[in-house]
C-alpha cells in the first residue's frame, strides 16, 4: 500500500463525520466530546430518522445535514465526506454515535498519521472482536490481502487524497464502509495504519453487519463477491486494480 506520504494533518482543519440513525439517546454527548476534544467542527449525518437525533445534536453544537430517506451507514458517511470536500476541509474523521467510540480516544488517531504519513488512520479494539468476528478477519485477509486487524471499524481519519476517492462515484457502488473502502482505497495505492484505540460495548441496538447468521452470511457473500470482481478486473486490467487484492 505504498504511496507518497501524506501531510500531517491538524484536527482543526478537519471535519468530524457521525452518521446516525435514531441515536438521539447518545448523539449528543458524542458531539459534545468531539467538540471538546478536537476543538474542530462537527457534522451529524442523520440518516432518516425519526427520533430527536437531529435537536439533540444542535443543542452540542453540531451542525445536522438530513437525509429524506435512509441511505445506511456507508451512504451518509459518503455525503458527510462529500460535504467535507466541497467545504475545503483537510482531513475527515469519522466515528459512530452510538457511543462505542470515545472522544478522548481521536487524539491517537491524528498522533498515528503525524508519525507514518498514511492516508489513512483507523482506530482498531482488537479485544472487542467476538470468535466469529475474528473467523471472518481471517478469512478476509485471506481473500483481499489487506494485513489489517480489524476490517469494520468505523473510527478512521482519511486525508484529502482519500476524501477525493471516497466522495467519487466509484464509492457510491459499495454497500458497506469497511472491507469494500479499504480495497478501493487500497487499489489506488493510499497508505492506511491502524492504531490501538479503547472502545465500550454497543449500549444499544446491535451489530449491523453481525446482527444474525443470515446478516453474517449475506455480508461474506457480498465481499467475496466484491473481491472476486476486483481479481477479475485486475486481469483484465493488470496497471490498474492487480494491488486490490
Amino acid at each position: 500500500m505504498a504511496s507518497t506520504p501524506s501531510l500531517s494533518l491538524l484536527a482543526r482543519d478537519c471535519l468530524a463525520v457521525i452518521p446516525a440513525r435514531n441515536e438521539a439517546a447518545t448523539v449528543g454527548v458524542i458531539v459534545a466530546g468531539v467538540r471538546a476534544t478536537l476543538g474542530c467542527d462537527v457534522l451529524v449525518v442523520d440518516d432518516a430518522s425519526t427520533d430527536a437525533t437531529a435537536a439533540e445534536v444542535r443543542t452540542a453544537g453540531g451542525e445536522v445535514l438530513t437525509l429524506p430517506l435512509g441511505l445506511g451507514a456507508w451512504g451518509a458517511t459518503q455525503a458527510g465526506i462529500r460535504y467535507a470536500r466541497r467545504n475545503g476541509y483537510a482531513g475527515v474523521i469519522t466515528l459512530d454515535a452510538d457511543g462505542q467510540h470515545l472522544p478522548d480516544s481521536l487524539p491517537a488517531l491524528f498522533a498515528a498519521q503525524a508519525r507514518s504519513g498514511a492516508n489513512v488512520v483507523i482506530g482498531t479494539c482488537i479485544e472487542r472482536l467476538s470468535r466469529a468476528k475474528r473467523i471472518a478477519w481471517r478469512y478476509l485477509r485471506l481473500l483481499t490481502g489487506l494485513r489489517l486487524g480489524d476490517f469494520t471499524s468505523g473510527l478512521r481519519l482519511y486525508d484529502r487524497r482519500a476524501i477525493e476517492i471516497l466522495a467519487g462515484p466509484e464509492a457510491s457502488l459499495l454497500d458497506y464502509q469497511d472491507v469494500g473502502v479499504l480495497m478501493l482505497l487500497s487499489k489506488y495505492a493510499l497508505s492506511i495504519e491502524e492504531t490501538p484505540t479503547p472502545m465500550l460495548p454497543r449500549r444499544q441496538g446491535h451489530s449491523r453487519v453481525f446482527a444474525s447468521w443470515w446478516v453474517v452470511a449475506r455480508y461474506m457473500l457480498h465481499t467475496t463477491v466484491l473481491c472476486v470482481a476486483q481479481l477479475d478486473a485486475g486481469r483484465r486490467h493488470p496497471s490498474a486494480g492487480s494491488r486490490a487484492c
